[in-house]
């Protein structure tokens, strides 16, 4: 009998303040899964939930942040079946710096959170957003 194991993982919403003081969300776009989502990756052995997101943010979109409030979480069956829970963050960009591509990522925009929804490929990744918008 084999016994599947949860896969954790942990990633953050980027957020600022855009023109006319706008709350907008940065969606990246991993060319491995063509899709458009939120910066995140996989805990490795021994680091926590929020040490994950950290590092996960500094590699995917060159970013060094402190974790805000903790969002909405997701769980679901990844490609090879497992169930896999990611713990979410919002992180507050100042407005002195600027995302780059990094570590999976080829290409990353601003959304304004009203928008963004629609740009997201994963229905999960909605409930992500829509906890953010409770909190700006």
């Amino acid at each position: 009998m084999v016994l599947s194991r949860t896969v954790r993982a942990a990633g953050a919403v980027v957020w600022r303040r855009g023109s006319h003081g706008r709350p907008e969300a940065l969606l990246i776009h991993r060319p491995r899964y063509d899709d458009w989502s939120f910066p995140k990756g996989k805990l490795k052995r021994g680091e926590s939930d929020e040490d994950a997101a950290l590092r996960e943010l500094e590699e995917e979109v060159g970013i060094r942040a402190e974790l805000g409030p903790e969002l909405l979480g997701t769980t679901y069956r990844d490609a090879k079946g497992r169930q896999k829970t990611v713990r979410y963050w919002a992180i507050e960009l100042p407005e002195d710096v600027e995302p780059i591509t990094g570590d999976g990522v080829d290409e990353l925009r601003w959304a304004p959170l009203d928008e963004a929804a629609d740009d997201l490929t994963w229905a999960r990744d909605r409930g992500v957003l829509d906890s953010l918008r409770g909190l700006v």
